[in-house]
């Protein structure tokens, strides 16, 4: 009587069993299978919280970058307005600069027309360009007449003696003259177009280079204050020197 029980449990526990072992197996196999999965979810999870992180991050650098951008912009902008106004002024001045270059140029065109009101020489030392006392005491002898000569203008012609070669002896006697012009320009008030230029270098002399006081004597500026007012034959002939300066 208790046999077909037994067996029956048998059965009953066995097929427990069965559906045990085969839940552990599912189990086991779905762990299985899911782990890369949810490993590549943890990934893809990572990967994506890492391109958030770099996208802010490229994101606060491009917003760095774009106000130094603005910022160098606005500077450039500043700048280049400055530059335009600078650009203007200069213009501005070169046209004043070129009227009277070419009021000078006629000037010079029409040198015969100009009588000389007083004249001097600036003497210098020897490889020099330096106005002496007595140079400048010279210079503001003829400084004094300029304000009361009417539409004048300033010859300064620059010699040297013959020792160094002949365009080194040019740069030289351009330079001397170029001091008398600095000088009367600070000094007298003289603009720069009122002033004609000419460095003869040694090819102008004016006493033999032969002798040390010869030489002396052409190391020199020689300098014209002129006119084109004309008046009557006596005033044309009224010329006033100023004493040569040797050393």
């Amino acid at each position: 009587m208790n046999f077909p029980t037994n067996r029956s449990l048998l059965v009953v526990v066995a097929g427990a069993a069965m559906v045990f072992n085969a839940g552990c197996a599912t189990k086991k196999y779905v762990r299985n299978e899911s782990a890369p999965v949810i490993n590549k979810t943890n990934e893809l999870d990572d990967l994506t919280a890492k391109n958030s992180r770099d996208i802010r991050d490229v994101d606060t650098r491009a917003q760095q970058g774009i106000q130094g951008v603005n910022q160098k912009a606005a500077t450039a902008d500043q700048k280049a307005l400055a530059a335009a106004q600078a650009a203007d002024q200069a213009n501005q001045a070169a046209a004043q600069t070129a009227g009277k270059v070419d009021a000078l140029t006629n000037t010079v065109a029409n040198l015969d027309n100009y009588r000389p009101v007083a004249e001097t020489s600036v003497h210098f030392a020897f490889n020099s360009a330096v106005l002496s006392k007595k140079a400048k005491e010279a210079l503001d002898q003829l400084g004094n007449d300029i304000p009361n000569t009417k539409g004048y203008v300033i010859q300064l012609i620059g010699g040297t003696d013959s020792v160094g070669s002949k365009q080194y002896n040019y740069k030289l006697s351009e330079q001397r003259a170029a001091a008398v012009v600095q000088y009367l320009a600070t000094q007298h008030d003289v603009p720069a177009y009122k002033i004609y230029v000419a460095g003869l270098g040694k090819d102008k002399e004016v006493a033999p280079n032969s002798t040390p006081k010869g030489r002396a004597q052409n190391r020199r500026v020689d300098v014209q204050l002129m006119t084109n007012v004309q008046e009557n034959t006596a005033a044309q002939n009224n010329v006033s020197p100023a004493a040569p300066i040797s050393r």
